[in-house]
């Protein structure tokens, strides 16, 4: 055993719990993951490498008894009492969502889940997994059915150990390139995905089919270069946070710091890297770092919730991350040890098999059994149908205004539509594909609705917090037999501005948005709806508010000549954070979640600067803050019997479909059912 490895075990562990638990100075310790999946390259690639020495052969079966062993036991204790704790204080709005985590989790094919559900646009804000973490161990497990037989291959094609490396570099050479494609273009499948990830285990492997010449390294080299390592992962840890784009290029830094340490740890001798990490303290942390690693996570979420923290708990993430250590160490010797070295186990490894194989179908069976009895959320009084009060009001909007100045204290037992279809559900724009990515440039679909044979045309244009609009447009569409296009790509403003995207600039979003005007020109219609929400970034130097009142305006002239007029709906105000989950963990005081008016727009300088462009421009304002406030000024996220937003941002669907009415007699009153009239005429 390698003590030092041990030690860096412990810092690569230390460093995700801490930046795990907000610990700002070390924000960047998510690289330790990085460095977990050299060192294990480097150990399980050595294992094997051993074997063969030994053996003339490495045993497959009897490699992935000995994974199943150490990783299963332990693990299997995890997610089932993650699965209980969420069950217990994390709600019912996401369990189904954390039960299929789990099961997963337990086949290690978490970080597909995860990977998917970054793409999409929605996803942005909802609370993180409880079993999130488990996608570093799928990644590992996924690079370990590749790789012992690419070895095995490589044993018995080549002799020399030099060519044993050729195909592990073409794959590592392979996955380092989709990793920075990916980086790029797909954030969450970089991060997540293993494709983009197994040049890092790679690298590890690689180091190990040279572990022979690693004590040639003179001693005054070898501790020099232990030492960079080190400090190379301590710099990451320090200067990376959350902005920086990751993995990508930035992973080179984590990687090959933990490979010079790997290298050179032993041979530095006392002068190098080595003896720092070979200190017992950081040895015993690197025993139990596994089963700390496995803890942690679920901790921090669970105990502030268990506490009735929320998100506003402070310390108490680490505390919960340090709390780990102790049942760590309970877990290594009551759970992991008696499993992985029991005499029954040793002699045969189909039992090791058998064993792993029933553990994760047993984890998977418990969570599909959760799933069917979710917890239930505390419930008030049935209120009024929003839908119903509004749909058969002579005066939609004093029935709304009245609807508004009714206090909901708890979520109604009539609550319509259920708080898990006001999350989940998508309108037709979603589940038709004419809500554009962020990569997407060409809406190819049609993407036309209301009364498809009509003369008279309505265009949306602009971003989710247009599209947000199309439950109440369609349905008016129809009934006054109008065209209605929905034309709209996520995050995308309608002013002539670029935007940041990705810690790059959203070019795509700017392509977008000169052939979807090029095509609303040559569609002529009678009416054009903008809106977008007010939150980005300007890519560049200069006044965000400036550029956007400038932007804005260029694009009103471009749209609204000849029959096309152009009607811009302000944004919507937001809510303090994701409603339907502020609502959930706050099912019997929603006034936790309700804003005041004042405080609801993220960028009133914006705002104020397309209010100008518009007047400038003779465009029509729709200003939604009375449709969502109370004259009072309260913004609440229950009206009536309906919930009034789907996360932090956007209205939910069933409330814009209750909105209906109110929607169509604004649209009247300013065009007229045929779309002649001029506002103001």
């Amino acid at each position: 055993m390698r003590l030092d490895i041990q030690g860096l075990r412990a810092v690569a562990v230390s460093l995700v719990a801490f930046a795990h638990a907000g610990v700002a100075p070390v924000a960047g310790g998510y690289i330790g993951v990085d460095v977990f999946f050299v060192i294990s390259g480097f150990l399980i690639t050595s294992l094997m490498l051993r074997e063969h020495r030994r053996e003339g052969k490495i045993a497959l079966g009897r490699f992935y008894a000995r994974r199943a062993l150490r990783l299963l036991p332990a693990s299997t204790l995890v997610v089932m009492a993650t699965l209980a704790g969420s069950w217990l204080f994390l709600g019912p709005l996401r369990f189904a969502d954390y039960a299929k985590d789990a099961i997963a989790s337990a086949w290690y094919v978490v970080n597909f889940r995860l990977a998917d559900a970054g793409t999409d646009y929605f996803n942005t804000d909802v609370p993180p997994s409880p079993f999130q973490h488990f996608w570093s161990l799928a990644v590992e497990e996924q690079f370990y059915l590749i790789w012992p037989i690419l070895l095995i291959v490589a044993l018995k094609l080549f002799r020399r150990r030099a060519l044993l490396a050729l195909p592990l570099l073409a794959l590592a050479a392979g996955s380092f390139a989709v990793n920075l494609h990916l980086t790029e273009t797909s954030p969450s499948w970089a991060y997540f995905g293993s494709q983009g990830r197994i040049w890092e285990l790679a690298v590890g492997a690689v180091l190990a089919l040279a572990a022979d010449r690693l004590d040639d390294i003179p001693r005054p080299v070898a501790a020099v270069v232990s030492w960079a390592g080190l400090g190379a992962i301590a710099y990451g840890a320090v200067v990376f946070d959350d902005s920086t784009r990751f993995p990508g290029h930035n992973a080179i830094v984590p990687v090959f710091g933990a490979a010079a340490v790997l290298a050179c740890g032993a041979a530095g001798g006392r002068w190098g890297a080595g003896a720092l990490l070979s200190l017992r303290p950081a040895v015993w942390v690197g025993g139990v770092s596994y089963a700390w690693y496995l803890w942690h996570w679920p901790l921090i979420l669970l105990v502030p919730a268990a506490a009735g923290f929320g998100e506003h708990d402070g310390p108490l993430r680490l505390i919960a991350a340090l709390c780990g250590i102790p049942l760590a160490w309970l877990t290594l010797h009551l759970i992991e040890n008696p499993m992985r070295f029991h005499r029954a186990f040793k002699a045969r490894a189909g039992r090791g098999l058998v064993l792993g194989l029933g553990l994760s179908a047993v984890t998977a069976c418990v969570a599909v059994v959760a799933a069917q009895f979710p917890p239930q959320l505390d419930e008030g009084v049935a209120r009024q149908k929003t839908q119903q009060v509004l749909a058969k009001a002579a005066d939609p909007r004093a029935a709304l205004t009245e609807l508004l100045e009714q206090k909901v204290d708890k979520l109604p037992s009539n609550l319509s539509p259920s708080m898990r279809d006001t999350a989940y559900k998508r309108s037709k724009v979603y589940t038709d594909d004419c809500a554009l990515t962020m990569t997407g440039t060409v809406q190819t679909q049609p993407c036309l609705y209301g009364d498809t044979k009509a003369d008279r045309s309505v265009v949306l244009f602009g971003d989710s917090h247009v599209a947000q609009w199309f439950p109440a447009l369609d349905a008016i569409a129809k009934k006054h037999h109008w065209r209605l296009y929905s034309l709209t790509k996520n995050a995308c403003k309608v002013a002539q501005i670029t935007i940041e995207y990705n810690k790059g600039p959203y070019s795509t979003c700017d392509d977008w948005r000169k052939v979807t005007i090029e095509k609303i020109l040559k569609m002529k219609p009678e009416l054009v709806i903008t809106s977008s929400s007010n939150s980005a970034k300007l890519w560049g130097d200069g006044d965000i508010a400036e550029a956007w009142g400038k932007g804005q305006a260029e694009t009103y002239r471009i749209l609204q000549h000849g029959r096309t007029r152009v009607m811009t709906i302000l944004d919507t105000p937001w809510p303090k954070n994701n409603a339907v989950d502020c609502a959930t963990a706050h099912s019997s005081d929603l006034s936790a979640c309700a804003r005041d008016r004042s405080e609801a727009d993220p960028k009133p300088e914006v705002t104020k600067a397309i209010k100008a462009a518009a007047d400038a421009e003779g465009v029509t304002i729709v200003n939604p803050y009375d449709w969502v406030c109370a004259p009072s000024g309260n913004c609440p996220v229950v009206v009536g019997n309906t919930m009034v937003y789907r996360d932090y941002g956007h209205l939910a669907d069933g409330y814009v479909k209750a909105l209906t009415p109110v929607v169509e007699d604004k649209l009247l009153r300013l065009f007229g059912e045929d779309l002649r009239k001029r506002p103001g005429a």
